[in-house]
């Protein structure tokens, strides 16, 4: 009989304080590092470091990415990526001669730890080396909240065998690539002071300069050591090599190496910026200094998001591992930047920006940290220059949206090829930077929804109102008349489900293409301040497009329930193939291994939420009657094979009061990355699916929803939760939402009342009160 593998990764390895904190890698695989070196990646918004392991394995990929830094390799089929930096995470060790390599060997003890309190990562091992030497080593590893320019490694090594020579090479590799792309031009390389190594380089189209440096500090139980040490310096490369170090047996030795990365970005205009980066660098202290100060940092993170579930103690894990990674990713340090698809953990999607940002991390951000919700919407104000860009190259008015974004003003950067067609073998067309445009009515959703919950009108007055009515205008040109209906239509577009491409009135598409200009008819008239009308008649011409908007959006057709209640999701999908989907649900994109867009693209199945995520988005115009019938009859056509598709389905299941369905999908939804498949992150984690997993909780769960400007609460609590407990903001006013099976409460943190309702009864909430709501 054989024996069942244990799982590779654990969930239980914190103990008290640490409980639900920390997830373990017990064993090591050379063939699936991928897995957590983007699950254990470190970052602060300005850089995220893959988690790959100082010694270098054939299978690895390394990643070291800072936000904001896109580069555009030559060709006329590449497009701007986010570069993969110089490696400074790589030390090779030699104990007796022999490299330290777990592949070869024996392990007697193996694990690989990411503490997300403390946001360290951790490896300790019991290495055999094939000549039968023993050694005990421990890695640390942060990445600081505190500078965000600075990275700390320690590693300790201890031999308990015998005695052992320790040599050590170690430095700044600019020689990694963008899977076989080179971003950077040679650059210069110095040794500072005989101690600090210095990298700088450039992209080769942006210009972006980056500086790096790196320094090690040897010590044995206590004594520092100075080991002699030679520069080698490669192409794109700069090391040293630490000459042997006598090592008594059960006698430690520590290696501490401090790193840290500049680039132009920081200082608009600062001529003397690298200067200015050395001069402080040489004050950097030694890790334990450092890592104080970041974990202090992390500590004022947690205490911010406070959300506490007691029941399954890997949700409440799944919750903090959510909440770790978007701190990591979200560039707070700079409104030109946003929120990549898989934040900075990998090449996946080149660092660009989706409608992922806006419908799914976004409202996370709105609820819990209103001041960055605004910031990554002012982002999408920065870039309205480069979406009037691919208006005005399609042949339309207002602002159109990249699909994917990249720099801001860039415009449009999705790639125009993809994977090869399983069935004539060639590059398959990417057709969603021509045809997925729901996006510009998606960023003026967002925005309408940040200022329900915070009622920020100077953002408003500033940017949100713009970037609402400049997206209505690129929509009222985007309409296409049919004179044998007598209506406006959107044809030749993809909607959510990308398993459907060049269809005629996607219902998701129209309908928020209505809401927009709706929404911006109604600003017209009821919202804008007199100057505010003014700068916008300006920049807009505005009463010249409003004439337009205001008599169009009333014809535009809006696929109507049937006689059952099914919202076509298009003109033609409830005339398509059904098939048995049972095969394809079990292996994400399976499907695509059989069949190829066109085929598929000719079946009722869909990618993801679809007509669904219109029903929730825009819940309030739909009946739960049609809401049900639905969920019915589409969620069986889904296969889920995006990774949005499950928190969707429990937000939306959460919204039929189906709460164990709802918290099936959350839990499905939660284990996208955190769950036991080894290649399911390889390319990086899940941004949307991490955020999607928040909204899931904070809405679903938390019943937190706004109708017609008020705001409701109608809590559901899974049968497998004892409590569910967070704060979050309405309109300034913090609240403290606490939901236990046998009783909810709602307390007001703020100096005003706050009226809600629930179950349809409008509640008065006092200041530093209270309420009992059932």
């Amino acid at each position: 009989m054989t024996k069942k593998m244990q799982p590779v990764l654990a969930y239980n390895t914190g103990e008290k304080d640490d409980k639900s904190w920390i997830i373990t890698e017990t064993r090591f695989s050379n063939t699936s590092l991928g897995k957590t070196e983007a699950i254990f990646a470190l970052g602060n918004g300005y850089m995220g470091l893959r988690s790959a392991s100082e010694e270098k394995y054939p299978f690895e990929k390394r990643g070291f990415f800072v936000a904001g830094t896109f580069n555009k390799f030559p060709g006329p089929q590449e497009v701007s990526e986010l570069p993969n930096a110089a490696d400074f995470l790589n030390m090779e060790m030699y104990l007796n001669g022999q490299r330290f390599d777990l592949s070869m060997g024996k392990i007697y003890a193996y694990e690989k730890s990411l503490h997300l309190k403390k946001a360290e990562l951790t490896r300790t091992i019991l290495w055999e080396t094939p000549q039968g030497e023993l050694f005990s080593l421990e890695f640390r590893r942060f990445v600081s909240l505190a500078d965000k320019h600075v990275v700390g490694q320690k590693v300790t090594i201890i031999p308990l065998s015998n005695a052992a020579k320790i040599t050590v090479e170690s430095g700044i590799d600019g020689q990694v690539t963008n899977s076989g792309t080179q971003h950077f031009k040679e650059g210069s390389k110095r040794l500072l002071k005989n101690r600090i190594l210095k990298l700088e380089q450039e992209t080769t189209a942006s210009g972006i300069r980056f500086v790096h440096f790196s320094k090690h500090q040897f010590r044995k139980t206590t004594p520092i050591l100075d080991p002699n040490h030679q520069v080698v310096m490669k192409r794109r490369a700069v090391h040293q090599h630490f000459k042997a170090i006598t090592v008594e047996q059960n006698e430690s030795l520590t290696i501490e190496k401090i790193s840290a990365v500049y680039t132009s970005l920081d200082k608009d205009n600062a001529t003397e910026w690298v200067e200015q980066a050395q001069t402080g660098f040489e004050r950097i202290d030694t890790y334990d200094a450092l890592f104080e100060e970041h974990a202090q940092q992390w500590q004022k993170i947690w205490q911010m998001y406070p959300i506490e579930i007691q029941g399954k103690d890997f949700d409440q894990l799944a919750v903090r591992f959510a909440i770790y990674h978007l701190v990591c990713m979200t560039p707070s340090h700079d409104r030109r930047m946003s929120i990549g698809a898989k934040g900075l953990t990998g090449e996946r999607y080149k660092g660009h920006v989706f409608w992922d940002t806006e419908i799914f991390i976004l409202p996370f951000y709105i609820l819990t940290y209103p001041d960055m919700a605004r910031q990554l919407l002012e982002y999408r104000w920065l870039s309205l220059d480069g979406a009037r860009k691919k208006a005005r190259d399609n042949n339309y008015e207002g602002a159109m949206f990249p699909w994917e974004s990249a720099w801001v003003g860039e415009g449009e950067v999705t790639p125009l090829f993809g994977d090869a067609d399983v069935v004539t073998g060639e590059a398959t067309p990417v057709w969603s930077g021509f045809e997925e445009q729901h996006i510009s009515a998606d960023i003026a959703f967002a925005v309408w929804q940040y200022y329900e919950y915070t009622h920020d009108d100077a953002f408003m007055d500033a940017y949100g109102y713009e970037l609402i009515l400049a997206t209505a205008i690129f929509w009222q040109s985007r309409l296409e008349w049919n004179d044998q209906k007598s209506r406006y239509e959107i044809n030749r577009v993809i909607g959510p489900d990308e398993y459907k491409e060049h269809i005629n009135n996607n219902a998701f598409t129209n309908y928020m293409a209505h809401w927009n200009m709706q929404k911006a008819t109604e600003i017209y008239h009821h919202h804008l301040k007199p100057e505010v009308k003014l700068r916008l008649e300006e920049n807009l011409q505005l009463s010249h497009y409003m004439a337009k908007i205001e008599n169009k959006h009333h014809k535009l057709y809006l696929p109507q329930p049937n006689t059952v209640g099914i919202i076509p999701q298009d003109d033609t999908y409830l005339s398509k193939e059904i098939i048995d989907l049972g095969p394809y649900r079990k292996v994400i994109a399976s499907l695509l291994n059989t069949y190829n867009m066109e085929q598929v693209n000719a079946m009722q199945i869909s990618k993801q939420a679809d007509v669904l995520m219109l029903l929730y988005l825009l819940g309030d115009q739909f009946s739960d009657e049609i809401k049900l019938a639905n969920w019915t009859y589409y969620e069986p056509k889904t296969l889920h094979d995006s990774s949005l598709s499950k928190s969707a389905h429990s937000l939306f299941a959460a919204t039929l009061c189906e709460t164990e369905i709802a918290y099936a999908f959350f839990s499905d939804a939660a284990r996208i990355d955190l769950g036991q498949d080894l290649a399911s992150s390889d390319t990086g984690v899940h941004a949307a699916s991490l955020g999607g997993i928040l909204e899931a909780v904070l809405f679903g769960f938390g019943g937190i929803q706004i109708k017609q400007g008020e705001l409701h609460i109608e809590p559901q609590l899974p049968a497998a939760w004892q409590k569910l407990s967070f704060r979050f903001y309405w309109r300034d006013c913090p609240l403290q939402l606490t939901i236990e099976s046998n009783r909810t409460l709602v307390r007001n943190d703020s100096a005003d009342i706050v009226q809600f309702k629930n179950g349809g009864r409008l509640i008065e909430l006092a200041p530093e009160k209270t309420v009992f709501i059932h």
